[in-house]
């Protein structure tokens, strides 16, 4: 007998061979029906798939925050199914490798589709769902399956087939007379898909590798009621709205020169001083947390990324060596390298511990050029890294502060939101599985010691440890990746670093990796979006504008500005010979949070009327003014 502990704690006893599906209807024929999924040990898995242990048990619906991944990958497999009934010849490969909020999936074509053909599968796909039909999941072994995928002249199927691990179950998925191959989870039933909406269509390669056969991708979006998809269309709206690349344009913020180069961002006076304010608040907190602030080049001698293993692990993501002096160089793709040189510039003691190291430091990355967009992926960016060197009895404490100093530096900027994920060992890894199982177990403690809920990852890893990585939600619901904690025995094996230990030894020290906002660019551009441009007062680069009437007003206007710069605020003088309500119109435009406005009577009076995010303050005094200004540091 198994036993399933349910979220509300009470425990039920099962046979090792019942489903997650029988599991939702013991407990219930409404729950039962509505099941798309369910979580098992923290695992999303398909309801038919045999639990086989015991364990935490919890069941997905359409409610669940993780409904509607389920309800997407399944509408691939509608998509898949539709263009095989219209166009027979074609080869279907794969949905998507992560968990975006599209779904997508590539076929080998005879031709490309066009928007027409787009609206022609989106009207089959309707037609399947409304037949509804309930989903079929079966276990083949292997010489089952290849004939399966052979006899339906799927070839491409066959070689997906074939990077299936030896030890690892090949299921198949079935819908009226459509087959697929896939691990799951789907929902029971068609009907369960409630809507769909086919979005776009682009060229993508056979396992994302330019080398390979060329293919068609369709993407779409999948609800359970159509009124989710109204919703979403409306949100969509908004995002278009928002889009860090319009507002950066229109706000003057930055922008990519094709001089330059793509993924290359030039930051205009106002971006840059934003960023200033973010970077300036990061240094000033690290400092008051014990870290040391360091700087390090731009380029090494490739030999330094040879003995870390990125160029073994991270090359396709790394720029071609530069050759100087009969000898090669690396634009450098990560940080952690030159941090640990500093740490090897003299021997170091267990009473340094923790030494945290923390930059600011521009890396380089080569990415796709299809998969450029703005500042949330460019190819020179600048990570607020730090790694942190500590003896091994320091794990557990040194994790948890890592984790507090992220939620703080989260709800500074205004996020208050976010989901944790638990990344395990990679399939292409380094590293003792003891030393694997120890760092795994100490992030994976520390966040149940700070009550912080969080998901399995699994695979996800780096090449050198398991890590926690952490991701925003903002104003309009979105994720974002952030902030990540990896816990690292290899580099510092292989780099040999060492400390004196308490007895007088030698010993090896566990590495910290860690970021707080990722990298500036990404999080501007996140905060872009979040705020639609109307910034937070501490962050906005002009905080206050003057606006006179006339050029009479002109010299009570200028005196105005210089006690305020002197009072440490950001503030510009419009006094050009324009209408007053053009002005204000042109300051809300450009999201001043705050506009001062001096006429005859403000000057008089000596006085000024004050417009602050929109609301009128007439008749305020310099001091009344200063209040006012001071509650929105």
């Amino acid at each position: 007998m198994i036993e399933l502990k349910l979220p509300d704690s009470k425990v039920l006893s099962f046979e090792p061979s019942v489903t997650g599906k029988e599991v939702a209807y013991s407990i219930g024929q409404g729950l039962g029906k509505a099941t798309l999924a369910v979580i098992h040990n923290g695992l999303l898995k398909d309801m038919r798939e045999p639990l086989e242990v015991s364990g935490d048990f919890e069941v997905v619906t359409s409610k669940h925050p993780k409904g509607g991944e389920v309800i997407r990958h399944s509408a691939e497999h509608v998509l898949a199914d539709a263009v095989k009934q219209l166009w027979p010849s074609t080869q279907v490969d794969v949905g998507r490798t992560d968990h975006s909020e599209k779904f997508q999936y590539d076929f080998k074509v005879d031709k490309p589709f066009t928007p027409e053909d787009l609206a022609t599968i989106e009207s089959k796909m309707v037609d399947i769902l409304k037949s509804g039909g309930e989903i079929q999941r079966k276990v083949l072994d292997r010489k089952a399956a290849h004939a399966l995928f052979e006899k339906a002249g799927e070839h491409i199927k066959l070689e997906r087939l074939a990077d299936i691990p030896e030890d690892e179950d090949i299921s198949v998925f079935s819908h009226g007379n459509f087959t697929d191959l896939c691990r799951g989870p789907h929902v029971q039933d068609l009907k369960q898909i409630g809507a769909v909406k086919l979005t776009s269509i682009s060229a993508s390669y056979f396992k994302g590798d330019e080398q390979n056969q060329k293919l068609q991708r369709i993407y779409g979006v999948a609800f359970a009621t159509e009124k989710e998809l109204k919703a979403h269309h409306a949100l969509q709206e908004e995002i278009k709205k928002r889009d860090h690349r319009r507002l950066g344009k229109d706000l003057d913020l930055f922008s990519v020169s094709d001089d330059v180069g793509p993924g290359l961002i030039l930051w205009h006076p106002k971006g840059a001083m934003i960023r200033h304010l973010i970077e300036a608040y990061w240094k000033d907190e690290h400092i008051k947390q014990g870290y040391d602030l360091v700087y390090s080049p731009h380029l090494a001698r490739l030999k330094l990324w040879e003995t870390s293993g990125h160029s073994d692990f991270y090359s396709e993501n790394m720029y071609a060596p530069i050759q100087v002096d009969e000898q090669q160089f690396q634009l450098k793709p990560m940080n952690c390298p030159f941090h640990i040189q500093i740490y090897k510039s003299r021997l170091r003691s267990y009473k340094e511990f923790p030494l945290k190291f923390a930059e600011l430091g521009t890396v380089y990355r080569y990415e796709r050029s299809g998969v450029l967009h703005g500042m949330m992926r460019v190819r020179g960016f600048t990570q607020d890294d730090a790694h942190l060197f500590i003896a091994p009895d320091q794990l557990f404490d040194e994790i948890q502060n890592v984790l507090a100093f992220i939620i703080q530096m989260f709800q500074a900027f205004g996020f208050d939101d976010y989901q944790i994920f638990l990344s395990t060992r990679p399939e292409k890894s380094v590293g003792s599985d003891a030393h694997w199982a120890l760092a795994t177990s100490a992030l994976e403690e520390a966040l149940k010691k700070q009550n912080l809920p969080f998901e399995v990852d699994p695979g996800e890893g780096v090449f050198y440890g398991p890590k926690i990585d952490i991701k925003i939600k903002d104003s309009l619901g979105r994720m974002w990746q952030c902030s990540t904690i990896q816990a690292d025995f290899s580099l510092p094996e292989r780099f040999g670093l060492e400390y004196v230990a308490k007895d007088g030894t030698r010993q090896i020290p566990i590495m910290l990796h860690r970021a707080l906002l990722g990298s500036i660019e990404r999080f501007f551009g996140i905060l872009v979006e979040h705020y639609g441009g109307s910034f937070p007062f501490w962050l906005a680069p002009e905080q206050v504008r003057i606006l006179n009437i006339t050029d009479a007003q002109l010299d009570y206007a200028q005196a105005l500005k210089k006690k305020l710069l002197l009072a440490g605020y950001r503030i510009t003088l419009d006094h050009r010979n324009e209408k007053l309500g053009y002005k204000i119109r042109q300051a809300q435009i450009e999201k001043v949070p705050c506009m001062l406005i001096v006429g005859d009577q403000e000057v008089q009076n000596q006085t000024l009327s004050v417009r602050l995010h929109g609301e009128e303050h007439k008749d305020q005094t310099w001091k009344t003014l200063l209040d006012l200004l001071s509650k929105e540091k």
